[in-house]
């Protein structure tokens, strides 16, 4: 697509420019107030994104079963080793708080009889500490009442139809705003004192995700090109129990379902997690996947069966996976859900402090394009929507705190322009979920690498390129299995877990 028009806007002094409209991006924005901000978004995530996604709902000690400390443990647990102690503490402490907070603002959380929250146990966990929103439309129903609250929000203006794709710089290097394009090829300039990226994941990078297709890394790449800190960009979290029917993105089956006692077999129906790990279907996620992937590697298809477990509650308790069933001729309340893994989130991003701070003034990330050291090498289930709302709420208090210099008056430099086109996607796509999946080695890796800069030598370092090629490289480093990296070359756990940090200068 050729360019078309080009615009320029500059944003009033102290402002905010945030780039996404998840619940993290959302949330900040919402907490900003009074300052002014401007919320960035293309007309196919105003509803939210894989944000609007999420089924099983957002984990916190919310119970008097559960506590802060037994949160943070499991959340610990969960990561492998890499997990920060400290943040894994303000993720629970602060937690509770936040959830409670939007359920202040709209958010229609289910309750018991009693009118507590109804909570969830999910894999993991060590209590039910999940909260729901009508059974698995979780992430829509908090989205709807995010985007209606920013809409009635005075001290918010959304800028609609638009796609970050470049940051502007500064001369000392800190970022003053984006370059953004629409669908039209028309191009916007956004100058602003503070830029915070809140795009989401990278499951658009892989053929075979929960994501949507949009979710390709590019607050990665954009990020990386002017000098942005990674953090753990190899641990990519593929989802066990994605619906294997053939569509694009892959339907979630949400982890609820085995956390109320839905069992994984084969299509004779009998079960297998039992031979892979101690807890069965309730073990870590990444065991649950690679046990999955397994037994399809040995010629077998993978299943999920509900009919016991939930049976004739399916429509009220799941709808959103009860409907994807119905809509591909399965209907689960008799009947068995094929599945496979997918990949469904990125424990990994831009390296921030725990307020969102990037290592380049005037730049923060928040949520999932994110990485505060709360998820480790392998995510805790229902904490992603939790990170969003705690780490979204310390950002803005951050900047609200924070007297920002107005870089207006210093030279704004641009990157270059970019666009990967349909054929160099789907080669991506392809090669990504071959070569850098379930399991890992150093031939597939080195191949996709290979790949990889076949294609940015076609048509030049674009974000999704960019974000694959740092993913890829990060993978070939680490020499071992944790949490959700999986060597088959290195089929062991080294003693000392350390985080991984890469800038994109370090890859030539």
């Amino acid at each position: 697509m050729g360019l078309g028009s080009y615009e320029s806007k500059r944003l009033p002094s102290g402002s905010v420019l945030v780039i996404g409209a998840g619940l993290a991006g959302l949330y900040l924005a919402l907490k900003l107030f009074p300052r002014k901000v401007y919320v960035l978004t293309s007309k196919r995530s105003s509803k939210g994104a894989a944000s609007a996604w999420a089924q099983g709902g957002i984990a916190a000690a919310l119970s008097k079963n559960d506590s802060i400390e037994l949160h943070k443990n499991d959340t610990i647990k969960a990561g492998d080793g890499l997990v920060d102690p400290e943040i894994a503490k303000i993720l629970a402490s602060e937690g509770p708080g936040c959830v409670h907070d939007l359920s202040a603002l709209g958010v229609p959380f289910d309750k018991n009889s009693d009118g507590e929250l109804s909570l969830s146990l999910e894999a993991a966990h060590s209590t039910a500490r999940v909260a729901r929103v009508k059974g698995d439309t979780s992430g829509a129903e908090i989205i709807k009442v995010m985007v209606s609250r920013a809409q009635e929000a005075e001290h918010i203006t959304g800028i609609i139809g638009w796609r970050a794709e470049s940051l502007l710089t500064d001369n000392n290097g800190g970022v003053t705003g984006t370059l953004a394009r629409r669908d039209d090829g028309a191009i916007l300039s956004i100058e602003a004192d503070i830029t915070v990226l809140a795009t989401g994941g990278i499951g658009g990078l892989f053929s075979v995700t929960t994501n949507p297709r949009t979710a390709r890394g590019d607050a990665l790449g954009m990020a990386a090109v002017v000098g942005a800190q990674m953090r753990d960009l190899e641990f990519v979290q593929f989802h066990p129990t994605a619906i294997d029917i053939g569509r694009d993105p892959a339907p979630l089956a949400t982890e609820a379902l085995r956390g109320q006692g839905a069992i994984l077999t084969d299509s004779n129906g009998i079960r297998f997690m039992d031979k892979y790990h101690k807890k069965g279907e309730l073990a870590p996620r990444d065991d649950v996947a690679r046990s999955i992937f397994l037994e399809i590697e040995s010629g077998k298809q993978a299943f999920l069966d509900c009919r016991k477990a939930i049976g004739d509650k399916f429509p009220i308790n799941f709808p959103t996976v009860f409907d994807s069933c119905m809509d591909a001729g399965i209907d689960p309340r008799n009947q068995l859900i094929p599945i496979a893994p997918a990949v469904h989130y990125h424990m990994g991003g831009i390296a921030t402090d725990s307020y969102g701070q990037t290592n380049l003034n005037g730049l923060l990330a928040v949520g999932e394009c994110s990485a505060v050291g709360v998820h480790g090498a392998n995510r805790l289930a229902s904490n992603s929507l939790l990170e969003a709302i705690v780490f979204g709420d310390r950002a803005a208090r951050y900047i609200n705190g924070k007297n920002w210099e107005n870089k207006h008056s210093q030279k704004i430099k641009t990157q270059p322009w970019l666009s990967m086109g349909k054929e160099v996607s789907h080669s991506l796509r392809k090669a990504m979920t071959l070569n850098c999946g379930v399991q890992r080695n150093d031939k597939k890796l080195n191949t996709l690498i290979n790949h990889i800069n076949y294609l940015i030598e076609k048509v030049g370092p674009a974000n999704p390129l960019v974000a694959s090629k740092m993913i890829a490289s990060c993978a070939l480093a680490r020499e071992e299995c944790r949490g959700a990296h999986y060597r088959d070359d290195f089929n062991f756990t080294k003693k000392n877990a350390k985080s991984s940090y890469i800038t994109y200068d370090m890859l030539d």
